[in-house]
């Protein structure tokens, strides 16, 4: 009987970036919100990882890489880059998050640039 394994490499996260995280104990115990979004925090001399979960603030040790995948930007922003223009329906297929940024952005280009105070 042959038998193979599936070989994986550990992946390597550092601080500030964005993950999703399952918990492996929730997760094996059919335990249910086992899967959410964390800030990496530290990394640690043995592999593991202190995440923060976005959602409740909550702190998670020892997180193993196995069980952390890294969210990148491009994907957080793929709907903005990809949002059709100058259509009826653009707000409509756009989350909250892109239009709160495009809105930051327009605040930002549409006012007049200002000079930092001079302190005497």
């Amino acid at each position: 009987m042959h038998v193979s394994a599936q070989r994986t490499t550990k992946a390597t996260f550092k601080q500030g970036d964005y993950v999703l995280f399952r918990d492996p104990e929730m997760f094996w115990t059919g335990k249910p919100a086992h899967t959410f979004v964390c800030r990496v925090d530290r990394a640690w001399m043995n592999g593991t990882y202190t995440l923060t979960a976005l959602a409740t603030g909550r702190a998670v040790y020892e997180a193993r890489p196995d069980y952390m995948r890294l969210l990148p930007a491009v994907d957080a922003m793929r709907d903005i880059d990809t949002a059709p223009l100058n259509t009826e329906g653009a707000v409509d297929d756009m989350t909250a998050a892109a239009i709160a940024w495009l809105t930051q952005q327009h605040a930002t280009a549409n006012r007049r640039a200002e000079l930092p105070a001079q302190h005497d």
